[in-house]
């Protein structure tokens, strides 16, 4: 027996997230079914963290354990052929059975991306199509402030279940491109719905409908509803898993 980390990218589009549930066809489960075929077993698949429906990764972490023998460059192509096309194993590599894809984790980094202008069908696929530019320096003031160990729950959705809602943000920031702009996001961890709601927040500094020091009420009083909307989906990417 043997642990095995797999790092996958895929569209979430069609699914409805990450982890197994029972109206609905996810990640997990899709991997695992391709999993079954591969290996002839069915194995446990344990993500290093959840992802809503829509959510899409560049870089997902996830372990397995299983009594394969075949080398990391069969297995690798092997899985691939049995995942639909919208799912893709991008690396695969052996770890000690003490490894475990969540809790080893040092961060992860999300992207919200988003476009101003004419609505592009290919982009509005995978971004925000916003009417008009925001202002880019409010809104990395505003992310500058959240930086640090805080208590996230006004950032969060009332339907998280877990009761530790402090998390730490290491880096935060907005970038733009011509029309594009990309809001960046590195943290310890992220409550549900935590980087919508935060980026959500953001662009509300940016169209002047909050200040770019909102954040100083919204952690003290712990209250949604002074932050900005929760954004759509699909405009969300896990980027990068750190160990």
């Amino acid at each position: 027996m043997k642990r095995m980390l797999l790092t996958i990218s895929y569209d979430g589009t069609a699914y409805h997230g990450w982890q197994v549930q029972p109206n609905g066809i996810t990640v997990q489960q899709t991997l695992q079914d391709a999993l079954e075929k591969l290996l002839g077993e069915r194995v446990s698949v344990t993500g290093c963290s959840r992802t809503d429906a829509g959510v899409h990764a560049r870089e997902f972490a996830c372990h397995i354990d299983c009594n394969d023998c075949f080398p990391e460059s069969a297995f690798l192509k092997g899985l691939n052929s049995l995942l639909p096309n919208d799912i893709s194993v991008i690396d695969c590599c052996e770890k000690t059975t003490d490894f475990h894809a969540r809790y080893n984790s040092k961060g992860k980094r999300y992207i919200y991306s988003m476009y101003y202008g004419v609505p592009n069908p290919f982009d509005s696929r995978y971004k925000l199509h916003l009417e008009k530019k925001p202002n880019i320096v409010l809104m990395n003031d505003f992310c500058k402030g959240i930086i640090g160990t805080h208590d996230f729950a006004p950032f969060s959705s009332s339907k998280r279940t877990v009761e530790d809602t402090v998390r730490t943000v290491y880096d935060c920031c907005v970038k733009s491109n011509g029309n594009y702009i990309d809001f960046e996001i590195t943290g310890n961890g992220f409550l549900y719905n935590m980087v919508r709601i935060i980026a959500g927040t953001a662009l509300s500094v940016g169209y002047g409908r909050l200040s770019p020091d909102c954040y100083l009420n919204i952690f003290k009083s712990g209250n949604r509803s002074e932050c900005g909307e929760t954004l759509p989906s699909h405009a969300l990417f896990l980027d990068k898993v750190y160990y």
